[in-house]
């Protein structure tokens, strides 16, 4: 049956109940229980805090441990040290007798050891005639082993907090960062907003920080500069969705406006000359639009072979063409139809009005076409109704194109054709005519008889 051994301080120093428990909790070792002494004397730096004691203490403690002859306490083995006090102050750093005196006395309180002194309060380990040591006076070492996993509970604890107090620490400093500069964006752009009141309450929350804050002052500083930068970002992505419509409505309106036709005459009579046949007045519709699309490949390609019109013949009426065609020069219809949808994309030309042109005229075909305006660019103040007008009239069968290209040859020979020209008013869509005397000028010398 093993003894409970009780010991009682020397001399003056009195007893008490934490040191009864201290010696209590040190008879209560688990059976085989082992801890290697200096994890555990960094898992008691960890958690100084909590158990009470200073880094002078811990100092004193690191000496004590250094007198414990295996890295590992063990029940096992004798866990009572017996340092003298000059020992135990040059491995204390040379710390004072009376210094050492008052350290030795915290950890005495923290629980960390009790004294188990000698008769004479000497401290000493007595041999047997065997050799070995059968009786030792001085620290023990039992209640640091005995609390060993309450101390590791501990320290895990607080370096949990810790790590959790930096990064609360971290996100309140990136939050106070992001809601000072968007506060100076919103407030140097004018937005509409309280941006006053919110500087105002953003200045209040940080006012709370303290100079050495814990997690638990920390947490509701936190949420609540949280649920300000959230107010302050909704609020500045409703002011972007609205600058984002408003930009949007802006752009819709110029594609109205611009989808109007904008007619600049120099005089009643400069106009679109030479190219349009005598139109029908409940046909006569322009329309023009400002996206500039591509030529669709799957678009039926009719060549012009067939109204006697060969390459040479619309380079001599169309030279101009030639300067926007591929390497500049035109050594086949496909540099023809490339360089015409440059001249489309330069003009304006909407995707549908050029795409049904091709459909109805054929790729080649509209190229010519493309090519002709180009040539009367200066007398066409809109080419997106113009050739919109030429498509609508060769569905009719009322467009012939080497009519065209033969008043084009004819305008470069000079030869004027005032005797052909017929004027009419301008409509567009059904409305009422220009209400200036403003005419379109065109020539039916390349259309077809009705």
């Amino acid at each position: 049956m093993r003894h409970e051994f009780i010991t009682t301080p020397f001399g003056r120093r009195s007893m008490s109940l934490g040191m009864l428990a201290n010696q209590h909790l040190a008879d209560q070792i688990e059976p085989g229980m082992r801890r290697n002494k200096w994890k555990l004397f960094r898992s008691v730096c960890e958690a100084r805090r909590a158990l009470g004691i200073s880094d002078r203490s811990l100092t004193v403690l690191d000496a004590l441990l250094t007198f414990y002859p295996a890295d590992e306490l063990s029940q096992d083995s004798s866990l009572v040290v017996f340092p003298s006090n000059a020992q135990l102050s040059l491995r204390a750093r040379g710390m004072t007798p009376a210094t050492l005196r008052r350290h030795l006395s915290m950890l005495i309180e923290a629980g960390l050891i009790f004294r188990k002194d000698s008769p004479n309060g000497k401290r000493y380990a007595r041999r047997a005639r065997s050799g070995q040591i059968s009786e030792v006076f001085g620290f023990s070492l039992a209640p640091l082993l005995a609390r060993a996993s309450e101390i590791d509970c501990l320290a895990a604890e607080i370096v949990t907090d810790r790590e959790n107090l930096k990064a609360t620490k971290e996100q309140i400093s990136i939050c106070r960062r992001d809601i000072s500069k968007l506060l100076a964006t919103a407030i140097a752009e004018a937005l509409p907003g309280d941006w006053d009141d919110m500087l105002a309450e953003f200045r209040t929350i940080t006012s709370q920080i303290p100079r050495n804050p814990t997690l638990e002052t920390l947490q509701p500083i936190r949420r609540q500069m949280n649920e300000l930068h959230h107010f302050i970002v909704k609020s500045l992505k409703s002011q972007v969705k609205i600058r984002n419509l408003s930009a949007n409505e802006s752009q819709n309106e110029r594609h109205k406006q611009d989808s109007k036709p904008n007619f600049n005459f120099e005089s009643e009579n400069i106009c679109i000359r030479d190219h349009l046949p005598p139109p029908n007045p409940l046909d006569q519709q322009v329309e023009v639009t400002e996206q500039l699309p591509d030529v669709d490949e799957d678009i039926p390609n009719h060549t012009p072979s067939s109204e006697g019109i060969t390459l040479d013949l619309v380079l001599r009426a169309c030279p101009q063409i030639i300067d926007y065609a591929p390497a500049g020069s035109v050594r086949n219809w496909r540099d023809l139809a490339a360089a015409a949808a440059v001249v489309r994309s330069m003009f304006d030309v909407s995707e549908t009005a050029y795409t049904k042109a091709c459909a109805t005229m054929g790729i080649e075909t509209t190229a010519i076409v493309m090519a002709c305006i180009l040539e009367r660019a200066t007398s066409i103040n809109s080419p997106g109704g113009y050739l919109r007008d030429l498509t609508k009239r060769c569905e009719r069968r009322q467009f012939v194109p080497n009519r065209m290209l033969m008043a084009v040859l004819r305008t470069h020979a000079k030869v004027g054709t005032s005797s052909n020209e017929t004027e009419m008013p301008l409509t567009f869509n059904n409305e009422k005519p220009l209400q200036k005397k403003q005419y379109v000028t065109v020539s039916s010398e390349y259309c077809s008889a009705n």
